[in-house]
């Protein structure tokens, strides 16, 4: 009898140390998958009037209160649209120096900079020699429209390109998908902290550190999209007109004199030739001349001796 309470006292001390193991493992997978809703969902309950917008900042809902039938409604905050926003200015001006550094100031008065200059001067274009000057220039977003209606007046516009691009849907994915992998990284902080192996904490740095690196690509391009959107781009390109060709001296129409003088030329011209072509032929007519000249005394000679052989003869 003695042996059967003692051995009965036993079991029970084990099912209440299993049941309380079983009961602490629920309580830490109940925080653990607590936690991760907390990292990716927004906050509900006693923080259901608070809201973070897309920018960071944290907003606070006065609806938060209880309705009907003990549930709340919220009102969600709207999400703060993220504009990047880029012009291109092609401007002809008198004097490029004076006109960039306008453009400089311009954009400085509004709380902007210039994020690129350059100049250079054009020979053997179509436009002539000529001076030309490139700026680009990064003003607040909401001095976009301000700044470029100023600087489309610094000059006669040649032409204008703008464009408007809406990212803020990339904005709320980067930041959610940022949230998820702070939490991936914390996990993984965790896991190492309660690893006794060399092999899992070998594995766990190296996936921490690919973790990491996921991360911070993430918040790269999480400050890529805010710069972009907070800044707005204005690109001018400066140049010279181009300068003015000489117009041809106007002809008057032809006089009598002007007919006059024009006859002449052509006379002295005409003569000028025939003396070049007279003289061109003279060798050739002095030959013929000479050889003329000896066969008419040769022939005659030779008449003449005939003539006097004839009459010499008896009849």
């Amino acid at each position: 009898m003695r042996h059967r309470r003692v051995f009965a006292a036993l079991a029970a001390a084990g099912i209440l140390a299993v049941s309380g193991c079983s009961a602490a493992s629920d309580n830490e997978k109940s925080a653990a998958a607590h936690d991760e809703k907390a990292a990716a969902a927004p906050e509900t309950g006693a923080g259901a009037g608070r809201a973070e917008a897309p920018g960071g900042a944290k907003t606070t809902d006065p609806a938060g209160k209880p309705g009907a039938g003990g549930t709340e409604s919220r009102k969600v905050p709207a999400a703060v649209p993220y504009l990047i926003r880029t012009a291109e200015l092609q401007l002809e001006v008198a004097d490029v120096g004076k006109a960039a550094a306008h453009a400089r100031r311009v954009a400085e008065a509004e709380g902007g900079y210039v994020g690129e200059e350059s100049s250079g001067f054009e020979t053997g274009s179509d436009r002539g020699d000529t001076d030309s000057s490139r700026v680009v220039l990064r003003v607040p977003q909401e001095r976009y429209g301000a700044v470029l209606a100023a600087l489309s007046k610094g000059g006669r516009l040649l032409a204008l390109e703008s464009d408007t691009k809406d990212v803020t849907g990339q904005v709320v994915d980067t930041e959610s998908r940022i949230a998820s992998q702070r939490a991936s990284v914390a996990r993984v902080r965790e896991l190492m902290d309660r690893a006794d192996k060399l092999s899992d904490i070998v594995s766990l740095e190296a996936e921490l550190g690919r973790r990491q690196a996921d991360l911070e690509s993430l918040l790269a391009q999480q400050a890529s999209l805010k710069n972009r959107s907070s800044l707005s781009t204005i690109t001018l390109d400066y140049q010279e007109p181009a300068p003015r060709a000489e117009k041809p001296a106007k002809k008057d129409d032809p006089g009598v004199l002007d007919a006059l003088s024009g006859g002449w030329q052509a006379l002295v011209t005409v003569v000028l030739w025939i003396v070049v072509v007279f003289s061109a032929v003279l060798p050739f007519l002095v030959v013929l001349a000479l050889g003329g000249a000896l066969w008419w005394w040769l022939h005659g000679r030779a008449l003449r001796a005939r003539r006097a052989r004839h009459e010499s003869e008896p009849s």
